[in-house]
């Protein structure tokens, strides 16, 4: 199940080992309001409206328990909150999912029979579930359909977050995330906290920080007055843009760490120019299927250049903390007493083994292939995991007679993120940055391809040529988020936040659009 992800364009070569199952005979189910490029490969493809898959995920849940497929004995095994989850997905019938969703009932109770009864399933996911403000309920949604059904934590079977870049998965276990230390050590844990404390020698804070929705709430209020970017462009990644240009130029100071000149680093007081990671610096990094494995530099940076370890070394000895040399192996060994979930990864070890997947707990052990493996075990080792209620809610952005379109966001193939990475650079395949639309809206709006027309939402309003896809159905358009030279799609999107993760709803926006 290919849920919310248009891997084949996003995640390519991810696809083509996706393709090698389709190949050997694996039925692939794709969800997603657009009929994209991968659902070309699907033996069933679930077009639902845009932020609705709550409501599809319950449906399933309450088809596969009426069926008598759901997996009983590992419910009763690994799982907890069971009795709760099965009363509140009975009133998710497929009859009310397909109103709520637009998704036949049929097509639900097929792909959850699927899914239930296939020996191995694999659930993926990336953006088109977490953007959203209702990110983490879409995510537990998903999770408890693989708890459902036991398809976790075993062979060929479990859920599976497509990671968007490369060393996501690495930033979150070196605790780049509000309320964790490194090895996802909960920072309000007096006794966790308490180890780094004594190691680092400093006194840490005991409350979660802010995430990066919290910090722009900041700036609005004079609250975060200080920024400091490494390797990120907000200038051009945050939903609602002119929002977010006003509250970046309202810093006191703003310094910028990165291997780009970004439209960020415009409005930097100061630029420090950082090296490339995947070839001008030493170290590790983390894939998808946590397996931790050695970078090395094949070439020196370029002159005025430095490796973002010398520059933070750097700036904590002129900020009067001396932690000596920055050695990557020195500071990876650091880390490895710190966060039992790396203790057994040597250097000599990710040399010798091709990297090594977390948790690897000292040098005798492996490492675990499957994360989740635990659950399995008889007795069972470590808590259960539980099963989540969580309630359909539709997008904040709501469409009305005003603003009668969905538009949901994205990527292309030829393209990545800003594009600050992509766009200097000639493709073949690169089309001109267009407005994408269905064909009957093409008709109902009298437009013919390539006209321009203005597109606006309840936040901004934009110029943009139209181009008909035949993948889009009635009401719903599409645009990527590569191009803010030509057309800054965060004029228009909602700065709607998930209060647990700090999403903003990139993926679903109310617009109109006029003829020029």
């Amino acid at each position: 199940m290919l849920w919310g992800s248009n891997a084949r364009e996003t995640h390519p070569i991810f696809f083509h080992h996706l393709l090698k199952g389709v190949r050997n005979g694996a039925e692939l189910y794709v969800v997603d309001p657009r009929r994209t490029s991968s659902a070309r490969w699907a033996t069933l493809w679930l077009g639902l409206d845009v932020g609705s898959d709550i409501s599809l995920a319950n449906a399933m849940g309450g088809e596969i328990i009426s069926a008598g497929l759901a997996s009983e004995k590992f419910i009763q095994h690994a799982t907890s909150g069971f009795d709760a989850y099965r009363a509140h997905v009975q009133k998710y019938t497929l009859e009310r999912a397909e109103r709520e969703t637009g998704v036949p009932a049929e097509a639900i109770r097929r792909m959850a029979h699927a899914y239930a009864k296939a020996p191995h399933a694999q659930l993926c996911w990336t953006l088109g579930i977490t953007e959203h403000h209702n990110a983490v309920d879409n995510v537990v949604a998903l999770i408890n359909l693989a708890l459902l059904t036991g398809h976790v934590g075993r062979y060929g079977s479990g859920v599976n977050p497509l990671r968007g870049q490369n060393n996501v998965q690495g930033g979150g276990d070196m605790g780049a995330i509000p309320d964790r230390l490194t090895g996802f050590q909960h920072v309000e844990n007096d006794e966790l906290r308490a180890k780094f404390e004594q190691a680092w020698g400093v006194k840490i804070q005991s409350k979660r920080g802010w995430h990066l929705s919290d910090m722009f709430e900041g700036m609005e209020h004079g609250h975060l007055t200080t920024l400091y970017v490494l390797g990120e462009n907000p200038a051009d990644s945050e939903a609602d843009r002119h929002r977010a240009l006003k509250r970046l130029r309202g810093l006191e100071f703003l310094l910028v760490q990165d291997l780009f000149y970004t439209k960020t680093a415009e409005l930097a007081d100061v630029v420090l120019p950082a090296a490339a990671g995947a070839f001008e610096s030493e170290g590790t990094v983390t894939s998808s299927e946590r397996r931790v494995q050695r970078v090395r530099r094949t070439v020196p940076p370029p002159a005025g250049v430095r490796d973002d370890l010398e520059i933070i070394f750097d700036l904590a000895r002129r900020l009067g903390h001396d932690w000596g040399a920055p050695e990557p192996e020195a500071i990876w060994n650091g880390l490895r007493a710190l966060s039992p979930m790396h203790g057994g990864m040597s250097y000599r070890r990710l040399e010798e083994m091709g990297g090594i997947q977390w948790p690897c707990y000292d040098e005798s052990h492996p490492g675990e292939v499957f994360l989740h493996g635990r659950l399995w075990s008889d007795p069972l080792i470590g808590p259960r995991a539980p099963f989540s209620v969580v309630e359909f809610e539709p997008p904040v952005d709501r469409l009305d007679e005003q603003y009668p379109i969905r538009l949901t966001t994205g990527r292309r193939l030829d393209d990545y993120n800003t594009g600050v990475q992509t766009r200097e650079y000639a493709s073949p395949l690169r089309r001109k940055e267009a407005l994408d639309i269905s064909p009957e809206d093409g008709q109902h709006y009298q437009l013919h391809e390539g006209e321009e027309v203005r597109v606006t939402s309840r936040r901004g309003s934009l110029l943009a040529p139209v181009r008909f896809d035949l993948g889009l159905r009635p009401g719903l358009a599409f645009l990527s988020v590569h191009s803010h030279d030509q057309i800054a799609t965060n004029e228009l999107t909602i700065d709607a936040v998930d209060p647990k993760s700090g999403t903003a709803e990139f993926k679903a926006t109310a617009i109109r659009i006029e003829k020029v």
